[in-house]
């Protein structure tokens, strides 16, 4: 039995990729930007492990890590949330999911009208937090739901949960999830309650998303298919549409993510624990809060050493990412990074610089070997680490 534990770091970037520029992102880099903010991050466990040794990242590592580090490319044209995550389950999407730029056109919107039985409001790209400030008023009044776009492949509609209660909030997104298909394929609808009143409305925690199924085999789906327990926190679950999971905890963010990690690494389970911790993106890159940013960074490390102290001896721990979002730049969309690659385990070695991985799914590649089976994509580098 073993266990083999992957956490995403929501859009923890390390550096800009080599095809940057095509999506607007030349210099970005989240963790050294917010490190330059902070004058420095108290992160002291992750900088043992190895994260600031990451090669040609601009940051300053020490001698002797504990851990093994690297970084990846992601292969896939894209640098959303649903891409990143399936590259690093081993699947690469080949055709990237449709991005509707400046809005979405007519025919869309007046079938989703007629589907839902009401008018919509928006229809733009916009911050989420920043479009219920302009707009929130006045769905109040009518009642009609929020569509905003990003520069990702994403529809997304903000409702208030006292004008439109959960539940129905849920329907409209699943009828634009059935809208949203064949050549018109979004990689998510995102359901964005809020709450409060004119001049204080916020987000709550209730936000749902309406994923596509993976259109490949993933890691998640060999290992259930071996008998592997595969376990899902946070968004893990709407992001795979549920597939190839075998038991699920849906938490809402870091702090009850990071205790799920910890609950179920004290179960007795054999495979494969999948973890995304949403808030850097979410809460602080989106919103270009850098100080919120570097605050749930060294909230993540405090729990780090326990994380630790719960694997078994021959259990690995993988610390990663699946796209930037530098909440230091202009925009507040995601930005095309390198994803860093660091790796603990009791009887590994130490130190081990992994390098420039080709793509995401090396991680899947090594964690279908640590069980003792092969995946067609990506190049495992557990051998590299084992002693």
């Amino acid at each position: 039995m073993g266990k083999f534990t992957v956490i995403v770091l929501d859009s923890v970037g390390i550096g800009e990729l080599p095809d940057a520029a095509e999506f607007g992102d030349v210099g970005t880099n989240t963790l050294r930007h917010v490190d330059e903010f902070r004058g420095g991050l108290n992160i002291p466990h992750m900088k043992e492990l190895g994260m600031f040794n990451i090669r040609d990242t601009g940051l300053s590592g020490i001698e002797n890590p504990k851990g093994c580090f690297g970084k990846a490319r992601e292969r896939a044209k894209a640098k959303d949330t649903t891409n990143g995550h399936f590259e690093i389950a081993g699947l690469t999407v080949k055709t990237p999911f449709k991005v509707f730029g400046e809005s979405f056109p007519p025919r869309i919107i007046e079938e989703l009208e007629r589907r839902i039985g009401t008018k919509v409001i928006g229809n733009y790209p916009a911050s989420g937090t920043e479009i219920i400030k302009v707009l929130g008023d006045e769905h109040v009044k009518t009642g009609y739901p929020i569509v905003y776009l990003s520069a990702d492949s994403l529809m997304q509609i903000a409702m208030h949960e006292s004008v439109i209660p959960l539940e129905r909030q849920y329907e409209i997104c699943k009828i634009a999830r059935e809208l949203m298909s064949g050549g018109d394929t979004v990689s998510r609808i995102i359901c964005r309650p809020f709450t409060g009143e004119s001049g204080n409305y916020y987000r709550t925690e209730n936000r749902k998303d309406f994923s596509v199924d993976p259109p490949g085999e993933t890691v998640l789906d060999l290992l259930c298919k071996k008998g592997k327990d595969v376990i899902g926190v946070g968004k893990i679950e709407d992001i795979f549409n549920r597939r190839g999971l075998t038991k699920i905890n849906h938490t809402k963010n870091n702090k009850d993510g990071i205790q799920a990690t910890i609950s179920f690494l004290k179960e007795d389970f054999d495979g494969f624990l999948f973890v995304n911790l949403v808030d850097f993106d979410m809460l602080y890159g989106h919103r270009n809060n850098p100080q919120g940013y570097a605050e749930a960074l060294e909230y993540f490390d405090t729990f780090v050493p326990e994380i630790i102290d719960l694997l078994g001896e021959d259990d690995i721990l993988l610390i990663t990412a699946d796209h930037g979002c530098d909440p230091t730049t202009p925009g507040t969309d995601h930005t095309r990074e390198h994803i860093p690659i660091v790796v603990y385990g009791k009887n590994l070695k130490k130190g081990v610089d992994l390098g420039v991985r080709d793509t995401f799914s090396d991680i899947a590649a090594t964690v279908a070997e640590y069980f003792g089976y092969q995946f067609p994509e990506g190049t495992s580098f557990l051998k590299e680490m084992e002693r």
